[in-house]
């Protein structure tokens, strides 16, 4: 199944990039290139994601783009997750 939820990406004095996703509660990555950021951010969306699912199976509802708060320099951008809910089921 794909999720997505939106992930906000600043780069830091140091030119490393880190990502939050307002959404999903302590879910944050960071990268050394904008690139590598949002790969990983992909991989804690996922393992975010599928612990929430494992724990309550209760997922927050996702902000709109239009409705996040963005700080000088940082953008947003949507991050899609695909997990396997059925072992086998979509092999």
């Amino acid at each position: 199944m794909k999720f997505v939820y939106p992930a906000v990406f600043k780069k830091d004095p140091d030119g490393r990039f880190h990502a939050a996703f307002p959404d999903l509660e302590g879910c944050f990555a960071e990268g050394s290139t904008l690139e590598e950021a949002f790969e990983k951010a992909k991989e804690a969306e996922i393992d975010w994601l599928s612990l929430e699912l494992e724990e309550e199976g209760d997922l927050p509802a996702r902000s709109r783009l239009e409705d996040i708060p963005l700080e000088e320099g940082a953008v947003v951008r949507n991050v899609t997750a695909t997990i396997r809910l059925t072992e086998g089921y979509d092999e």
